[in-house]
């Protein structure tokens, strides 16, 4: 392998259709950490909610997908801990009975890593040019993520202007993991209430997280409890691309203000 390895972004479904700069902000600290980035366009969903909600057919038809889009490149990256959870630890299983695919799946599990992780634990980041005045909170996607944890907090250190402040359940879910089967939409959302009051009791200005998904899901329960505080994915920030309205936030409305200006 190169000192320069070619890395394959797994944008996610949902970073393609609602926050496409997350992807954009992706590529370029993936590129300023030496790395050549290529986006594959028959890229779909990683397949978590098949999976899920127990569609394990269609689960292993999109990981065959993903499998075949990504097996040439020397990495895996993908801004979800979610979704990188989903590649790495789920898709060998679909394959159990079958050597050849379960093989495959094994080789290409291995590769596979949330952004922040690989930045820190193969590229030996440690600190990022950016700058961002907010008081903020980090949450931790734990359900299939490995508890992606330190690798962002190492290099949301480095942010200029950042405080970083704990949440007083920060390992907690934020419901949306176990909303997938409908069964459990209730558990999820007392879950997501409880989690949205700990986030408000924190006194962050600014949430953050590595996964769409949660964020997405807070910013709808923050918003509808009247909170003012902002949500924006990890890799926005570090990479100095915070621009852009808060998650949940329209342009032009008076809360379009970056975090820290408002």
């Amino acid at each position: 392998m190169s000192d320069k390895p070619n890395v394959g972004l797994f944008v996610t479904c949902l970073v393609d259709l609602f926050r496409p700069s997350v992807g954009f902000a992706s590529a370029k600290l993936l590129e300023e950490a030496g790395c050549t980035v290529d986006v594959p366009m028959t890229q779909t969903c990683c397949g978590q909610p098949a999976y899920k909600s127990g569609d394990r057919a269609d689960a292993r038809a999109i990981a065959e997908s993903t499998i075949q889009a990504f097996e040439e490149f020397d990495y895996v990256v993908a801004p979800s801990g979610s979704c990188a959870g989903m590649l790495k630890k789920h898709y060998p299983g679909l394959f159990k009975g079958d050597v050849e695919w379960e093989q495959r799946a094994e080789a290409f599990s291995a590769k596979v890593y949330e952004l922040t992780r690989f930045l820190v634990d193969v590229r030996g980041l440690s600190a990022v040019a950016a700058k961002t005045e907010a008081t903020a909170a980090y949450h931790s996607c734990l359900p299939d993520a490995s508890g992606i944890d330190a690798s962002p907090r190492t290099l949301l250190a480095s942010v200029e202007g950042l405080t970083l402040i704990d949440i007083g359940s920060p390992d907690a879910c934020c419901g949306l993991g176990g909303g997938f089967p409908m069964k459990y939409r209730a558990l999820a959302d007392t879950i997501s209430k409880r989690h949205a009051a700990d986030i408000e009791a924190s006194g962050a200005e600014l949430l953050l997280s590595s996964d769409l998904g949660c964020m997405m899901g807070m910013a709808g329960k923050l918003k509808r409890q009247g909170s003012t505080i902002a949500v924006r994915h990890v890799a926005e920030v570090l990479a100095g691309m915070a621009d852009l309205p808060p998650i949940g936030v329209r342009a032009g409305s008076r809360n379009a203000a970056p975090a820290g200006d408002q």
